[in-house]
């Protein structure tokens, strides 16, 4: 009698592939899944595990070389890299029967030619969790680790351990949005700051509420930075550095005449398309805001800065395998910048806020200590409620990065009624 043929998951497979792509450095996660899975169409099943496997894997990265260390003499292809770091999470960490996971990825070495069946036979068999240290435990490398713990304090265990953790869907939903989707058998949670906590019965581009323009993806935090201006309707708003104009969006829905400034024309067509889907309106503008911005100032000014992304590494965990602190120093002295480019188009008695998606001191509370030493006229306010728990940080706040909440340092900064210096 012959032996049943073995076979594979092909989740998994698709999984190693977006995972040696993102870990040579190619691609951020998002969007290399995202085409991956819309390429494969999948069963909603399998694209689950594929997004679990690529997410959960990148997360716990630095635990998992670890562990593979010792059990590795020579440089290890990208894909037998890729493909062991993907076994020893499923082993290591989601708990999968051992016997089962070394089945599973000694098939799919084989039949999808990605790795030599026979090391990943000996790898994972052997592959036990290091050693426990902060680093391995909370996967990041030890400077990251101490600029978390500066920033939160008491609070830093959590907030390092919830970056582990999967990222939820948050939505900003109407009324509407929120009843189409609980009718397509989508579970909705009230969360923090009005957006809500979803968990979708079919995928987001499917849903009547996000066809209809009832739902838009935001994080929590992000959405403060725009409750951090304050009252919004009919105001001009310049939003800076507005990439694919979700606030920009937000902003407009809440009765404000947006102008939304970015480097990248293409941006422009996504945040149109958005606001075409939403209903709504803004102006946009191609411009590098490290030169003078030549536009009437306005009374409110966002400028959300590029910046390294520290406050994110729950939802794009790719950021801290890739991240240094020179790449920190870098982005700091980009954003000083910017900073002053967007204070100029702020009339008299107007307010900017500042923020960014970090956590880093140098790319927040620094750089606005930096401004206000050399712009005299405006001065840091107290920031409205943000419905958010948040801690100081110099003239701003933190975010605090818990329960799928991103982590942001904003500043909210009045220019004087006079011209100032």
């Amino acid at each position: 009698m012959t032996a049943p043929r073995p076979t594979f998951n092909p989740a998994r497979a698709l999984a190693v592939r977006v995972l040696t792509r993102v870990l040579a450095g190619e691609t951020f996660a998002a969007p290399a899944l995202d085409a991956a899975l819309a390429e494969a169409r999948l069963p909603a099943r399998d694209a689950g595990l594929a997004t679990h496997l690529v997410y959960g894997t990148l997360r716990f990265a630095p635990m998992l070389e670890a562990a593979l260390a010792p059990l590795l003499r020579e440089k290890t292809h990208s894909k037998t890299r890729a493909l062991l770091l993907a076994g020893a999470f499923e082993k290591l960490v989601l708990g999968t029967p051992p016997h089962a996971a070394l089945s599973e990825y000694v098939n799919v070495a084989r039949m999808a030619r990605l790795a030599p069946p026979g090391l990943v036979n000996a790898v994972l068999r052997r592959v036990e969790r290091p050693a426990e240290t902060e680093e391995t435990r909370y996967a990041l490398p030890r400077w990251l680790i101490d600029i978390f713990r500066a920033a939160y304090g008491p609070r830093a265990d959590a907030v390092l351990a919830d970056q582990l953790q999967p990222q939820p869907l948050w939505l900003s939903l109407s009324d509407e949005g929120v009843r189409r989707l609980e009718a397509e058998g989508s579970v909705v949670e009230p969360g923090p700051n009005g957006v809500d906590r979803v968990t979708l019965a079919r995928p987001l581009r499917d849903t009547a509420a996000y066809r209809q323009g009832q739902a838009q993806p935001i994080n929590p935090a992000s959405l403060s930075v725009v409750d951090a201006l304050g009252e919004v309707k009919g105001q001009r708003v310049l939003d800076l550095a507005g990439g694919a104009g979700v606030k920009a969006a937000l902003l407009a829905a809440r009765g404000a005449h947006v102008t939304s400034v970015d480097v990248m024309a293409r941006k422009h067509d996504a945040a149109r398309a958005n606001l075409k889907r939403l209903g709504l309106y803004a102006d946009f503008l191609t411009h590098d805001l490290t030169r003078p911005l030549e536009v009437p100032p306005a009374p409110l000014v966002l400028l959300d800065a590029p910046c390294t992304g520290t406050g994110t590494l729950r939802a794009h965990p790719e950021i801290k395998l890739r991240l240094t602190p020179a790449a920190v120093e870098e982005m700091a002295a980009l954003q000083a910048r910017l900073l002053p480019n967007a204070a100029a188009v702020v009339e008299p008695g107007g307010l900017l806020v500042y923020s960014v998606c970090s956590v880093t001191p140098q790319e927040g509370q620094e750089v606005v200590r930096a401004f206000l030493t050399e712009h005299p006229e405006f001065t840091a306010e107290p920031l409205p409620d943000l419905g958010l728990p948040t801690v100081p940080a110099g003239e701003g706040v933190l975010t605090v990065p818990e329960d799928g909440v991103d982590g942001f340092f904003i500043a909210r900064l009045r220019r004087t009624e006079g011209r100032g210096a």
